[in-house]
């Protein structure tokens, strides 16, 4: 599985508010309708920081990642026609294009808990 992680920042002049809502009320809305969306992305989320004592401001506005089964499927949701001319224009409408940092990953899974009830550990 690959993994696609863009961080973004919002385009001058948008409040982050407004970037929150956009993001995920306008932009992921528009990916999530294109059927390559449903055939080739195999998960697709949007984060967006929250305060956090004593830990430093956040670097980026938002996260989004998307997991692709293949480089061929990266190919071609990338590729498509709907991506290209829906989805990719409407990105610059909210997201500062020029600051943003990607990086591309396979997971190696170190903790899994799979239950909600997980036992605790002794202290």
């Amino acid at each position: 599985m690959l993994k696609f992680i863009f961080m973004i920042n919002r385009i001058e002049g948008m409040s982050f508010e407004r970037f929150v809502e956009y993001h995920r009320n306008r932009h992921a809305p528009l990916f999530t309708s294109i059927p390559e969306a449903q055939r080739y992305v195999r998960k697709y989320t949007v984060s967006h920081p929250v305060r956090a004592e004593n830990y430093p401001s956040p670097a980026y506005d938002g996260l989004t990642e998307i997991w692709f089964e293949s480089w061929e499927d990266h190919h071609a949701f990338f590729a498509s026609e709907n991506y290209k001319k829906l989805v990719n224009p409407d990105e610059a409408k909210f997201i500062d294009v020029s600051s943003v940092a990607f990086m591309v990953t396979e997971e190696e899974v170190v903790i899994r808990h799979d239950s909600p009830t997980r036992p605790r550990v002794p202290r």
